[in-house]
């Protein structure tokens, strides 16, 4: 750990090569980093941020050393993923990853049922904003930007990086999308209002 309680760099260069995050791969990262801080790959710092909140881990003398549950939970890796989720999900404070500190309009019942219907096949970003949030699908990143990156941040990247929903980039340059379409994961952690809405899946 640094003075300021960051991962210090060789830790963030092992980590940054050995998760190959998608859009966070060394590759990608080294174009427009010289060295890696922990600030410069998020999903580091998110880690960081759960395992504490979890109580997963904890600061010690300089170090990050794992928790006495956290080595409990080493070898019960559904217990593991239920805690890691249910914090990144519900027990930590998203704001800090926006730009402006904003705070998210709306609840998780509402985004997640919501979601799951939208989601059974697949739907875009813009799709999923205007539903929950009104407006049209053009006008999102000008006149929504804001409101747009906030939910982006608090609900559907949390949700991707939990293994719920899966983001797929569609299109080329300007016409680039993001498509999200619901994890198997989903249906096993999930019970919603909106379940009986489905239609059950096509067997052939």
């Amino acid at each position: 750990m640094t003075p300021a309680k960051a991962l210090k760099r060789y830790f963030v260069q092992w980590a940054a090569e050995a998760f190959a995050w998608p859009r966070y791969t060394a590759k990608e990262l080294y174009v427009v980093n010289k060295v890696l801080n922990e600030a410069d790959f998020p999903p580091l710092t998110v880690l960081h941020d759960v395992l504490l909140a979890a109580r997963l881990a904890r600061h010690d003398n300089g170090t990050l050393r794992l928790t006495a549950n956290a080595k409990r939970l080493r070898d019960k890796p559904g217990e593991l993923w239920g805690c890691l989720a249910t914090t990144l999900l519900y027990g930590l404070d998203h704001r800090q990853y926006t730009r402006f500190g904003d705070v998210m309009i709306g609840n998780w019942d509402v985004f997640l049922n919501v979601i799951n219907i939208e989601a059974d096949h697949a739907v875009s970003e813009e799709r999923l904003f205007t539903v929950l949030f009104g407006g049209t699908e053009t006008d999102i990143w000008t006149a929504h930007y804001r409101l747009a990156s906030t939910f982006y941040l608090h609900v559907l990247r949390p949700l991707c990086w939990a293994g719920l929903l899966a983001e797929h980039e569609v299109g080329e340059g300007f016409a680039k999308r993001s498509v999200f379409t619901k994890t198997p994961l989903w249906a096993v952690a999930f019970t919603l209002e909106t379940d009986r809405h489905l239609q059950p899946p096509t067997r052939h």
